[in-house]
């Protein structure tokens, strides 16, 4: 029996572990792996590699060395894409008939939302055996409590602030940090504690250009001026936010004029946030996502995706912390994330509202 795995959308400290966890997992079972390369567009191109390979006279099965090498490092060693050709019929027709042309029984996806909803659409289609696994520093993904990446970029985003608080205390400023995200607002939130952040803007939080500009304004003259004479004001800013980074800093150095004796500055951590070899959690979810998605492929599963859910939620798998979820569920749950009626979100903002006045201490 062969499987295969592709990685897909945009990368995530955790996925070369996750590829190899599959690798290994699979090999343990006799089951050939095939990577396929560039997420579906190498599935639509017939771009795959074997992951696995025989060693001794028993010819049992064990991953190749690059996949034994890769899964301490971040990015993909198979590399990803956003496919658009994938959103076509026509060539999601040629990626099933490239399915089956190396007999393989099963898939594995790595990646996002728009990763789930293609392995979605293969199942549905073309009645392939698909399994997912999430993975996305923004966590937006629905029913898992996280993705893979999500830990590796919090440290990266709280090591990085660190080291722009040191600065900032010695020259007396303030910084405005943007990190990535998209629309979630959970990195910015989880690394807002985490740092001591003097406060966070939020996407969820709805707010206007004009209404965020004159918050920013009040907190740094409230930490600055008076009897707290703070050393440094560190405020962080997800990317989905209503007001780009350089503008806001820009509309708040006006309003503070040029007699304000403290410098307010802008640092976009940008794509710094997505790269960085996987930290202990994420390599350790991936491998019990793995373990739990080529399970789940001989056990006849299909069209689900793994979760590390603790609410009862979801198919029950030897693994009590990870669950198997309708990848439709997924998605559903997930645009309720995004557009605010999540219960989940709807507790994000709840929490963050009431440590606002923490924050700013």
């Amino acid at each position: 029996m062969s499987i295969g795995v592709l990685t897909s959308g945009g990368d995530a400290p955790g996925m070369n572990a996750a590829i190899r966890a599959v690798t290994k997992v699979a090999a343990s079972k006799s089951l050939t792996v095939w990577g396929i390369r560039d997420g579906f567009d190498g599935l639509i191109d017939g771009n795959l590699q074997p992951l696995t390979r025989q060693i001794g006279k028993k010819g049992a099965l064990s991953p190749i060395p690059e996949v034994e090498d890769s899964g301490g490092h971040g990015g993909t060693m198979l590399g990803s894409a956003r496919s658009e050709r994938f959103y076509t019929r026509e060539s999601r027709i040629v990626a099933a008939e490239v399915f089956k042309d190396y007999s393989l029984q099963g898939l594995i996806v790595i990646g996002g939302n728009g990763s789930m909803a293609g392995a979605h659409v293969l199942a549905a289609e073309h009645d392939i055996p698909v399994v997912g696994i999430p993975a996305s520093i923004d966590n937006d993904i629905g029913l898992t409590r996280e993705a893979l990446g999500v830990d590796t970029a919090l440290n990266t985003i709280v090591d990085a602030c660190d080291k722009i608080s040191d600065t900032a205390r010695s020259h007396h400023r303030a910084f405005i940090v943007e990190v990535m995200g998209r629309n979630s607002g959970y990195l910015a939130m989880a690394a807002a504690v985490a740092t001591a952040a003097d406060a966070v803007l939020l996407p969820e939080q709805g707010s206007g250009p004009d209404e965020i500009v004159d918050s920013v304004v009040r907190e740094l003259k409230r930490s600055f001026e008076g009897a707290r004479d703070k050393a440094r004001v560190l405020i962080l800013k997800a990317e989905g936010v209503s007001i780009a980074t350089e503008t806001l800093v820009d509309r708040v150095r006006a309003e503070l004029g040029p007699e304000s004796v403290f410098e307010v500055r802008a640092t976009i951590l940008g794509h710094l946030v997505r790269g960085g070899n996987p930290s202990f959690r994420d390599r350790l979810l991936a491998g019990r996502f793995a373990f739990t998605a080529v399970s789940a492929l001989l056990e006849g599963h299909t069209d689900v995706m793994t979760g590390w859910n603790l609410q009862g939620l979801g198919t029950q798998t030897s693994d009590s912390w990870i669950k198997l979820f309708p990848i439709t569920a997924v998605l559903e749950e997930t645009e309720a994330l995004l557009d605010g009626s999540s219960a989940v979100t709807m507790d994000r903002v709840r929490r963050m509202e009431a440590i606002q006045g923490v924050l700013a201490i």
